[in-house]
């Protein structure tokens, strides 16, 4: 029986009157239609000729049974739009679907593109120049970039496009920052919480100072913080249920996309005592302001932001300037920068990086482990002069002293130590209340940081 070859490319050599050249010519299976291509061989009649067309057909069939010949895609700009929002958009994170909506709206902006094919490499060059150009930040060209790169691939996966450009990812500058901002100082925080009452009014003020102390001292992005509660389990909440305070995720609010329960900073877990159980219900944080949004009833995330950089710059808390001279004040992040600094010089990376929830450990040990020249040294030479100065000091003779406690020889706990400067151990309390949530050990600081305590 013979074998049914329907589905099999066969290409053949055929002449047409009115052409120069033997064209080649097969019927596509899929669609049943006929595709005609030149040979590029002259019909001069001659039988080497007709052989060199048959050859040159030859090879036509078998880059198509192989998959190595495509016709150009046909598929629009806006016909790929459409499907990728519509199929891979709704599985991501709502921050991610609008970020991806802005990079295909900056896509239509600068290079109005018709077909899919035309974002070619050397187009998306041209709008990495044009972003550039826009004042957009190395970091959130990349950022960009990558997100475009990862939706072409999709379409070469679906078949919407044959290949996916290659993409010159841009690079960092050579002298410039890796941060946007920088860690502030205990000093400059002060001087934060100064100024609440002149940008946000004195009524307002104490939920502002409350809410920059809780960013301060919890290391929460902006986002999470607004999303933080006490009761709420779908939310980014608290959790009491264990030994010790943490912080319950829910993958729609974290970064790395993941459902975690994370360890909470001790000075955040007493920062949190410091609220009555009776008001331990709701949002964590609620700064307030004369107008909110009318069906939400709270600030805005972008509101907050402003207002957070109207302090900064009140308070003259510059943490940045760009080449053309534009200064950038403290802002949100820059109060979670502080806290990782903090804490980079207390903890190894790997607790550092589930404290701050970073996805990788690159993250971690770019921007915070070893960041600081002039912490590494002081902490080398404190070391130093701490082991010349046992060297030189003679040992005294070991004496026995009775220890206070029980008849079992227990020794009596110790008194809690208050700095001789009046100082809080934890820069973030609220009041000199002393309060612990259960299960939270003693105050174990080895950094003191100065902060105000109105």
């Amino acid at each position: 029986m013979a074998a049914d070859h329907s589905t099999e490319i066969v290409v053949r050599v055929v002449e047409f009157g009115d052409r120069p050249h033997f064209q080649m010519q097969f019927t596509d299976p899929m669609t049943g239609r006929k595709k005609t291509r030149s040979t590029k061989v002259v019909r001069s009649g001659s039988k080497a000729d007709r052989t060199e067309a048959e050859r040159v057909a030859a090879k036509w069939e078998s880059e198509l049974r192989d998959g190595r010949y495509r016709n150009a895609s046909k598929t629009t700009w806006a016909e790929f739009r459409e499907k990728y929002e519509s199929e891979v958009l709704p599985s991501l994170a709502a921050a991610t679907d609008t970020k991806i909506s802005g990079v295909l709206n900056a896509v239509e902006k600068y290079l109005n593109p018709g077909l899919l094919r035309s974002v070619t490499a050397e187009r998306l060059s041209y709008l990495q120049s044009k972003l550039r150009e826009a004042g957009r930040a190395e970091n959130t060209i990349k950022s960009c970039m990558a997100h475009l790169v990862a939706s072409l691939r999709w379409a070469v996966g679906v078949g919407l496009l044959h290949a996916a450009p290659k993409v010159q990812m841009p690079k960092r500058a050579k002298g410039a920052k890796m941060m946007k901002g920088r860690p502030i100082t205990g000093e400059e925080f002060d001087r934060m919480l100064a100024k609440c009452e002149a940008v946000v009014g004195a009524e307002r003020a104490p939920s502002w100072r409350h809410y920059l102390r809780g960013l301060y001292c919890s290391g929460l992005r902006l986002a999470e913080s607004l999303e933080l509660c006490w009761d709420v389990e779908n939310k980014l909440c608290i959790d009491l249920s264990g030994k010790r305070p943490m912080l319950r995720i829910p993958a729609a609010l974290e970064k790395g996309n993941t459902d975690r329960l994370l360890p909470m900073a001790p000075e955040f877990a007493e920062f949190l005592a410091a609220t009555p159980e009776a008001d331990r219900k709701g949002y964590v944080f609620n700064p307030e302001a004369a107008r909110v949004h009318a069906t939400i009833k709270r600030l805005r995330r972008y509101r907050v932001s402003e207002l957070i950089g109207d302090i900064g710059e009140k308070a003259g808390v510059k943490v940045a300037t760009d080449a053309k001279g534009k200064v950038k004040y403290a802002s949100a992040h820059d109060l979670r920068r502080s806290f990782g600094e903090r804490w980079a010089s207390r903890v190894m990376p790997q607790v550092l990086m589930e404290l701050m929830r970073h996805e990788a450990i690159d993250t971690t040990l770019k921007f915070y482990v070893g960041r600081n020249a002039q912490t590494t040294a002081d902490v080398l030479w404190a070391a130093h002069e701490k082991a010349a100065e046992s060297k030189a000091t003679p040992k005294k003779a070991p004496t026995r002293k009775k220890a206070a406690g029980n008849i079992s020889g227990n020794s009596s706990p110790k008194e809690p130590v208050t700095p001789s400067d009046g100082s809080h151990a934890n820069p973030c309390d609220d009041s000199t209340k002393e309060m612990r949530l259960l299960g939270l050990e003693p105050r174990t600081y080895g950094l003191k940081v100065r902060c105000s305590t109105d």
